[in-house]
């Protein structure tokens, strides 16, 4: 099952018109960088027109712009990232970050994980993984651009985290899905239920794995930038009924998921979670805060 006909009727029966959309691109900030300078006057003398993104702390659309937003001098010495504003989301999520030990489980390309260590303002320390070694060449390259120092990065698979022997305050997940038709013009044409059930399984070893090296007051963000509700809500309900997880409420834009799905009854407190539509402010997002249930 697939093609655009059949993802869209999809997205009506879960409560959203489908329609095509281009979201704007955006960057965030990198507050630990660039205190003292204003960022946005620099820019914008450079010819770009910047718009406050208002979800978002430190977060600007680009509304015009004369060459790349990533060929100034302001990118290349760390004052800023170019990061889609709805990914900028998940990891303000966190009650706290300061001196945390963190684990960003699936990190590359790294641009959660800049964001992390700008909150943390290069306190605590956070470790990165990918499963993918070219994929750490582009990890390390923005770490470095940005300047951050509390970062140590491992070439391991996210299903494998636990042979770390570590355990963590924070954990991002921010795991591989299947994207959505809003960053891919060919999505429809690529993608098909098949690929959505291969993700799922995927989601769930890395969920498990990551559980056990959560602390007992330890905090999970769950988020994928796919659209369908096996990758997000059907997850979320797997891991409370599995992994003795609970969701936490979270304060951020996108509609309370719902608690029933294509037949299936879900458990009350799916309704925590956040499905975040695309739009030309976001691309679509799901979204999700989980604790160890007490």
């Amino acid at each position: 099952m697939s093609g655009k006909e059949f993802f869209a009727s999809r997205y009506i029966e879960l409560g959203w018109p489908f329609r095509e959309v281009t979201p704007k691109q955006a960057i965030r900030i990198n507050t630990m960088n660039a205190k003292g300078i204003n960022i946005v006057d620099r820019l914008e003398g450079l010819g770009f027109k910047l718009e406050k993104i208002p979800f978002l702390e430190n977060g600007y659309w680009v509304a015009e712009a004369e060459f790349s937003i990533g060929a100034t001098f302001e990118y290349l010495l760390g004052y800023y990232s170019i990061q889609e504003a709805a990914a900028q989301i998940p990891a303000t999520l966190f009650t706290d970050l300061k001196n945390c030990m963190v684990l960003d489980a699936c990190a590359a390309p790294g641009g959660k994980t800049i964001q992390l260590a700008d909150l943390m303002d290069n306190t605590g320390a956070i470790v990165a993984l990918d499963v993918k070694r070219r994929r750490l060449n582009a990890l390390s390259n923005q770490l470095e651009r940005c300047r951050v120092k509390n970062v140590i990065v491992y070439h391991l698979d996210a299903t494998q985290a636990s042979k770390l022997g570590l355990t963590f305050d924070r954990i991002l997940l921010d795991v591989p899905c299947s994207g959505n038709f809003a960053t891919d013009k060919q999505w429809f044409e690529r993608r098909t239920v098949t690929d959505v059930e291969r993700n799922v399984r995927l989601q769930r070893e890395i969920l498990a794995e990551a559980t056990k090296t959560l602390n007992d007051d330890g905090e999970i963000v769950y988020a994928t930038c796919s659209l369908e509700p096996e990758e997000n809500e059907f997850n979320i309900n797997w891991a409370l009924e599995n992994l003795k997880l609970e969701t936490v409420p979270i304060n951020c834009i996108g509609e309370a998921s719902p608690t029933k799905i294509f037949g299936k009854k879900l458990d009350s407190m799916i309704n925590n979670c956040k499905r975040i539509w695309p739009s030309e402010e976001t691309q679509g997002f799901f979204i999700c805060k989980l604790k160890k249930r007490g």
